[in-house]
């Protein structure tokens, strides 16, 4: 059905029911009432919304992002589809810190598959480079041998002739010397994201002032928040153009501390959820090889060997779940956190009207149980 009115539905961020038109398969309007001669599907009082879009998310089924070659072309367009049946319309793949020659044939595999991509299945927005430009002393899991000094000339080394497939950079700014990286990449349209780092307040002040606009895996891999010394988290959350990512699987960060992040959020609506999720998402629990080391899932999470904890099997989505299920948020917020905002944090607000109708329409029960389908299957 490619002509259609979807009548009593909840869109998260609109007040009251309202009714959205379809044409083509493209968004046409919202409003209260649209008085439009379509034939109509009544949500009932559901909530309607886009689909996930996902900033950091490192492989699936069994592919590191990293690790990616010429030949898996036709695997990646088996994740696109994956997560498309997970209900992503969109992400950034991320790759970690590892050596400049695989980051270079990375970016070179992902340059050609965007290229050819299909309309009908999740979109690579472009790449995210979680590193190498990291603090060793919050490095995580990241291999310390592949860091990099934190300065221009690397960067272009880096970056080389794929400028325009690196979206997101995530750096700790307090490895710059000069002040000049973050302008530098500004300049270029990278976003920059601090994380993996050790930056105080007023160096994380610093790094927004200069053009920094998102934080990688809040709570994570950086400084706690202290009522004397409120870190870069505290300089995030009290910037009103600064975007958070957080991750909610229940491991990364507890739900008590995800409630009180998502207050302090509400200050500018500064937060997003990602999935961080790596290359066994899709997989059952098990061991699995990471570059030259290996991890093991156990009920989603994943650690390498000496228990460091280095992602999730969890999809986007679940966190949407769980925020609703642990009380976190109303459903409402729930679903604009993975949907709207990362859209949001990426420079996107352009709304609803005038998109491809990628739907999901989502429901909850009497458990609090929040469930979701594509509106289209």
């Amino acid at each position: 059905m490619n002509d259609y009115k979807i009548t009593n539905a909840r869109i998260p961020g609109a007040a009251g029911l309202q009714e959205i038109a379809i044409r083509d398969r493209q968004i046409v309007a919202i409003d209260r009432f649209v008085d439009l001669d379509l034939s109509i599907v009544d949500a009932a009082g559901d909530w309607i919304s886009l689909g996930g879009v996902d900033l950091q998310i490192n492989g699936a089924l069994g592919l590191a992002f990293p690790d990616v070659q010429m030949a898996d072309l036709p695997r990646l367009g088996q994740i696109c589809d994956f997560l498309w049946q997970q209900g992503v319309d969109g992400f950034l793949p991320t790759i970690v810190t590892t050596s400049i020659e695989n980051i270079h044939r990375s970016l070179t595999v992902f340059t050609k598959f965007i290229a050819h991509q299909r309309p009908d299945t999740a979109q690579i927005l472009g790449v995210h480079l979680e590193g190498p430009f990291l603090n060793p002393q919050k490095r995580g899991a990241h291999p310390e041998a592949y860091l990099l000094p934190l300065d221009i000339k690397f960067i272009t080394e880096i970056l080389s002739e794929y400028t325009e497939i690196v979206k997101a950079i995530t750096l700790a700014p307090e490895l710059d010397c000069t002040g000049s990286v973050i302008p530098y990449l500004r300049s270029l349209g990278i976003i920059v994201s601090l994380g993996h780092s050790q930056a105080n307040f007023e160096q994380a002040q610093s790094a927004f002032a200069s053009g920094a606009s998102m934080v990688t895996h809040a709570f994570n891999a950086m400084p706690g928040l202290h009522h004397r010394e409120p870190g870069l988290l505290g300089a995030a959350l009290t910037h009103p153009q600064v975007q958070c990512g957080f991750i909610a699987d229940g491991q990364h960060v507890h739900p008590a501390m995800l409630k009180v992040l998502v207050r302090a959020g509400r200050y500018s609506e500064g937060l997003f959820l990602v999935s961080d999720a790596l290359s066994p998402l899709g997989l059952p629990d098990g061991k699995y090889p990471w570059d030259d080391r290996q991890i093991e899932v156990i009920n989603g999470t994943a650690r390498l060997a000496d228990g460091t904890l280095s992602g999730t099997t969890r999809s986007l989505l679940v966190g949407v779940q769980n925020l609703v299920k642990w009380g976190i948020c109303d459903v409402s917020n729930a679903i604009d956190l993975a949907t709207n905002a990362p859209r949001r944090a990426l420079g996107d607000t352009s709304g609803y009207v005038g998109r491809r109708a990628n739907l999901l329409r989502w429901q909850i029960d009497r458990d609090n149980e929040l469930t979701w389908n594509r509106l289209d299957n």
